[in-house]
């Protein structure tokens, strides 16, 4: 049987978060996820008068394709994605994943090509098209967050529908609140951190490009951050999962960083000059969301929680200059039960243990 909330789910990708209209072109982006789920989609962007492409993707033979890489084979694989992104008004990508570590085995150094030669096309759609990124629930994905199959759908659904268009008023409110601050200090059990957001703007996302969503990014002046931050949610990045990083900064710069596989965060953070600095501080706030599960998409939206991004910064209002490969969302979270913690913008609280203190950001809270 069909689960209606599929077509739900659809509806708001196609009308609320790409506003797809007549004669739009729409890449659909499909990655280990259901017929039913292409299909739904392909119903949606019709109806809104779009023309969809649908790309299918299987982890396991990318994975594949990835170990056997050489620069010729990527260079015409970029340059024909870059030709076809170019012609896109829409991109939806809905990425299930089987095996969140699929890409584990991948040699560094392929990654790391991979991730050089695709950049453009990345840069061309989050910068030329009306997109939207979300994953699909699987059992994978339910067994890393400790829950059944059947309770983690149901959740999965509950945070992907949210009525994101009613917290507007409050993550504008916030946004306004970032746009005018010069200076921020985080503090925390393990973090003392230091930093300007002068002359940066802010974005406030409320299901308009990733789902699920919930947060207001920025960046710090590139050469500002000072002190050291400990994270406490677990990670994964290229296919390696972390615990317990903690990075300490001097003019901006990674100076010193640790976790529980040191030499491989290191790896990471010497991949280019701009990996050691940081590309995006945002602040999460999806009610829904309350524990880390290793999926970006949900853990840096999570309640009371923000994060700080080592790499490359979005261009645009919030681009504090920063290029790099690397684009790697690491999650605090300041709520009682992970040790608290507090943020101030130019001296005042702003938020203490996860909780927001003025009553315009109120509604933000979980």
């Amino acid at each position: 049987m069909h689960d209606p909330r599929i077509d739900a789910l659809s509806r708001q990708l196609v009308r609320y978060s790409t506003k797809v209209k007549k004669g739009d072109f729409v890449w659909i982006d499909l990655f280990d996820v259901p017929n039913t789920v292409g299909q739904s989609l392909i119903r949606e962007v019709v109806a809104a008068g779009g023309t969809p492409m649908v790309r299918l993707n299987d982890a396991v033979i990318t994975r594949e394709q990835m170990i056997h890489a050489d620069e010729a084979q990527y260079d015409l694989i970029a340059k024909n994605n870059l030709a076809l992104m170019k012609q896109t008004q829409c991109y939806i990508a809905v990425r299930g994943s089987h095996n969140i570590t699929e890409s584990a085995d991948v040699p560094p150094e392929k990654m790391k090509m991979v991730m050089k030669k695709l950049r453009p096309v990345q840069n061309q759609r989050v910068n030329h098209t009306r997109w939207v990124v979300l994953r699909w629930p699987t059992a994978s994905m339910a067994q890393q967050a400790g829950m059944s199959t059947q309770a983690f759908e149901d959740f999965f659904f509950r945070v992907c529908l949210l009525d994101y268009e009613a917290l507007i008023p409050a993550m504008n409110a916030l946004k306004k609140l970032m746009d005018k601050t010069n200076d921020v200090h985080i503090t925390g059990p393990g973090t003392d951190l230091r930093f300007s957001l002068k002359g940066l703007k802010a974005l406030a996302c409320g299901g308009n490009h990733n789902i699920p969503d919930g947060e207001c990014f920025s960046a710090p002046v590139k050469d500002s951050v000072e002190g050291v931050i400990t994270y406490n949610a677990p990670t994964i990045y290229q296919g390696i999962a972390f615990d317990s990083v903690r990075l300490e900064f001097s003019k901006g710069r990674i100076v010193n960083a640790t976790a529980n596989n040191t030499e491989a965060i290191n790896k990471i953070l010497d991949s280019d000059k701009g990996a050691r600095h940081i590309g995006e501080f945002a602040i999460g706030f999806n009610r829904e969301i309350k524990e880390p599960m290793r999926d970006i998409l949900f853990d840096e939206k999570i309640a009371g929680s923000f994060h700080f991004t080592p790499g490359q910064a979005y261009e645009g209002p919030a681009d504090n200059g920063n290029r790099s490969q690397v684009h790697w969302d690491l999650v605090n979270i300041q709520r009682p039960e992970y040790g608290g913690g507090e943020i101030r913008f130019d001296g005042k609280l702003i938020r203490k243990d996860g909780q927001f203190v003025l009553p315009e950001l109120k509604p933000l809270n979980y």
